[in-house]
């Protein structure tokens, strides 16, 4: 599709993609915003229906100009994209919270969680310690499929749509620049006037959360042009969700200001994963010449 298309065709179709993902998305932001405090079954619901607008957007940009859904790279590829994708999620938030655990800014490890997810699961005669090494496992395998199903949604619009589009009217650096800002602009409204934190002030949690996404991007732009499929973003997602949020974070107890250096929200993470972003901008070349 890109190869065909003309910069001005490029700036116009995200032009009217980004149109519609901020007409969606305020629906949804709107709707998150006055439930409130949303609990488990609201959160979910509201977070399934955010997460999936960029996909909707991008069906009815699509629609609009006429370009086949199928060009959006559906193609698994080179299994071997799609096996680091899964990894280094994993790599850069295990650095994190062993940063974390290892300067006592958070402590390993939350035994009022981990009991209680033992009890859930069926699972509390297991001696704590091989019931987290279990409960690490199904997580990493049973549970990236629930996380795959919510990332498909925003990966289908920002790596499936957005990104190749970008780089097909500039460099990978600007690419995974403002598409990282884009992301990361479009989280903006329930951070700052929802309860989308970790209980640090605003200003902090805000641009913690910014320079990870940010960096993220790099490290999600390389991938996508690199394997020519979405799904690499979909993996990095899923991945990235899983164990920062369903593992590390709440296995980790609160030793006093844990909360300004853990999770999405906490310093490590941004830290780390600048330098990361570092390292794939440094193969930049590998697909620009791709791309």
């Amino acid at each position: 599709m890109l190869k065909e298309q003309s910069v001005s065709q490029s700036k116009k179709a995200i032009g009217i993609y980004l149109l519609f993902t901020l007409i969606l998305s305020a629906i949804v932001w709107v709707a998150t915003l006055h439930a409130g405090d949303t609990g488990r079954i609201g959160g979910r619901i509201f977070g399934y229906g955010i997460m999936w607008c960029p996909a909707l957007a991008t069906y009815i940009t699509c629609k609009i100009l006429k370009f086949k859904i199928s060009s959006l790279s559906w193609q698994w590829g080179n299994p071997k994209y799609q096996l680091w994708a899964y990894l280094i999620p994993l790599i850069y938030a295990f650095i994190s919270y062993l940063i974390i655990w290892g300067t006592g800014w958070g402590g390993f490890y939350d035994k009022t969680f981990v009991t209680k997810a033992a009890h859930e699961l069926g699972l509390g005669n297991l001696p704590q310690s091989v019931f987290i090494a279990v409960f690490f496992i199904i997580e990493g395998v049973i549970g990236m499929f629930g996380s795959m199903s919510t990332a498909l949604g925003e990966e289908i619009g920002w790596r499936g749509f957005l990104v190749p589009q970008l780089s097909n009217i500039t460099s990978y650096t600007k690419t995974s620049l403002i598409s990282g800002a884009i992301w990361a602009a479009w989280h903006f409204p329930l951070l700052v006037f929802g309860n989308y934190n970790n209980g640090t002030p605003a200003w902090f949690g805000f641009s913690c959360f910014t320079v990870m996404v940010i960096s993220m991007s790099f490290v999600f732009t390389w991938f996508r042009l690199k394997s020519n499929s979405l799904w690499t973003g979909v993996m990095l997602h899923a991945s990235h969700n899983l164990f920062i949020q369903a593992f590390f974070t709440p296995i980790t107890t609160n030793t006093g200001r844990t909360p300004y250096f853990i999770d999405e929200f906490g310093a490590v993470v941004p830290a780390v994963t600048l330098i990361f972003a570092v390292y794939f901008w440094s193969r930049r070349k590998e697909v620009e010449a791709v791309s």
